[in-house]
């Protein structure tokens, strides 16, 4: 690919960036003269925005959110009761959500079948797996993301071994390549890929990149799709960032899929970015995780992502009219893929009123008998999140977390630790990775089931962003190199006392603050 020389880039990648928080500041300014400005057409202004706000607060109380979201939109409501309810109208009460997340449902409708490559394997796996067949029942029946047997799981303890495990899938593929990812940033990682991915274009295949706007905010210049369509390429840009006041812009794809002729597939925290890889140095040592499935499984990550490039590409007449089944490699021959368990690929989108990350992480917690170890970059969490990690170790189960020592995000980072003391003294043991930064996010317990996905254990990846995931259950190997892992990461960790979480006043009243503002983080 012809590079810009690098002034040129950071000259166009800042301009854009200015333009859109000029912007944005300019339509706080304009509202802010209407609600501070002691004109009679002001006065009647504010008045109908308090009772706009009462209304708003009325709604609020009775809707079906987290009590953390109605506390602190109510709190916005009390504080600010002119200015609260206009805010939370601007952000709640838009066409466009409406209409994708109509175009999800209808795709969804219209494809579920595709999702059933050998049949329904539900009953033979609730059989075999009784102890988690509420949960592979749910996955199915309500979220829409079947079990598969003729599948293979392979974990991946860095983010290294993902890196040299999927550029030789690329080298592999045949037919198709669909990569999405919340960040890609150009450099080594991204370099060697696009390499790979010119080459098959010109081979003849099918290759498509997805990637989030805000996730690349900062990392890739707006033309980047014509750079790569310029290469055979094709491109599209989730949720472009345009500088007006949304609630759009919270809803963010998160999640990290490649996938391979439909035949392998990839997920978990590793983005295209070189620290991912360590290839550079931000906060330390990048510890990271992802997972490959081989068989029919890796079909099921194929139709999530294009579900959501179709979605995203409603306006174009090459998004709606595909025919799917043409890219299901088993419609001819039947998989021979072996497996020693059952395997789960789900997906979650804040465009539902289900919770399906957050639901996989309560059934894990809710269910464990002996153990249950957990990473995550951010431990952001609610009262029924932190009622099920306490009760599980008040109830003998052997609860481990470990999160970050050297944080990306300073304010995230004071909240997580804003959690230890409740949790420490209930029996939850807490680590912090000190030999740099942790942004794995895996569950696993009992030596019966685990998950490796790309959601946090905060707000933003539970309740706003698109996220996914693989469950794994009774593949006995995989599950034992994903607990091995956790525990031999442990000697690079600090664990946390209950002493050593005791913070100052200032430091606690800083946490306090941020803790109540955390669904909005």
């Amino acid at each position: 690919m012809n590079k810009r020389p690098k002034k040129h880039f950071l000259r166009s990648l800042l301009r854009r960036r200015i333009i859109v928080i000029f912007l944005l500041l300019l339509q706080l300014t304009i509202l802010g003269i209407f609600l501070f400005n002691t004109s009679r057409q002001s006065a009647y202004f504010n008045l109908a925005l308090t009772f706009a706000s009462l209304f708003v607060a009325l709604y609020v109380v009775n809707n079906r959110e987290k009590g953390a979201y109605k506390l602190i939109w109510s709190l916005q409501i009390l504080v600010f009761p002119f200015f609260g309810g206009l805010f939370y109208l601007l952000f709640h009460l838009q066409g466009a959500k409406k209409k994708f997340r109509k175009a999800m449902e209808d795709w969804q409708d219209k494809n579920q079948r595709l999702f059933y490559v050998s049949g329904d394997m539900l009953s033979e796996a609730k059989s075999k797996t009784p102890g988690h067949a509420p949960l592979m029942h749910y996955l199915q029946k309500t979220a829409g993301y079947p079990l598969y047997g003729k599948s293979r799981a392979v974990y991946l303890s860095t983010g290294e071994e993902k890196y040299e495990k999927l550029l030789a899938e690329l080298e592999k593929a045949e037919r198709y390549i669909f990569l999405e990812y919340f960040i890609i940033q150009e450099g080594k990682m991204w370099d060697a890929a696009l390499e790979i991915l010119a080459r098959k274009v010109n081979q003849g295949l099918d290759v498509r990149v997805m990637y989030d706007d805000m996730g690349c905010f900062l990392k890739l210049p707006k033309d980047y799709p014509k750079r790569l369509e310029a290469l055979g390429i094709r491109c599209t840009v989730f949720g472009p960032f345009i500088p007006v006041l949304s609630a759009r812009q919270n809803n963010r794809d998160h999640r990290k899929i490649a996938v391979i002729d439909g035949r392998v597939a990839f997920t978990g925290g590793v983005n295209f970015a070189d620290e991912y890889i360590n290839a550079v140095d931000r906060f330390g040592h990048w510890k990271d995780t992802a997972i490959m499935v081989e068989g029919e499984a890796a079909w099921s990550f194929t139709l999530m992502f294009l579900q959501l490039w179709t979605v995203c590409n409603t306006h174009k007449d090459s998004g709606a009219q595909e025919d799917y089944a043409l890219y299901d490699p088993w419609k001819d021959m039947p998989c021979a893929t072996v497996g020693g368990g059952y395997v789960q690929p789900y997906a979650d989108s804040p465009m539902d009123e289900e919770r399906v990350g957050e639901n996989v992480y309560l059934h894990i917690i809710n269910t464990a008998k002996k153990y249950v170890y957990i990473n995550t970059p951010y431990l952001v969490i609610d009262d029924v999140m932190v009622s099920a990690l306490c009760l599980a170790a008040r109830s003998g189960v052997d609860v481990r977390i470990v999160t970050p020592h050297r944080p990306d995000k300073r304010y995230v980072h004071a909240v997580t630790r804003s959690f230890y003391r409740e949790l420490i003294r209930s029996g939850v043991r807490v680590y912090e990775y000190t030999a740099g930064f942790l942004h794995a996010k895996s569950f696993v317990s009992d030596d019966c089931i685990a998950t490796v996905g790309t959601a946090n254990l905060d707000y933003r990846s539970l309740y706003l962003h698109f996220e996914c995931g693989l469950c794994v259950y009774q593949e006995d190997g995989v599950i034992a190199e994903i607990r091995e892992d956790f525990l031999e990461m442990l000697p690079r960790c600090e664990e946390v006392t209950e002493e050593n979480s005791r913070y100052g006043f200032f430091a606690r009243f800083i946490q306090d603050t941020l803790r109540l503002l955390s669904p909005l983080l």
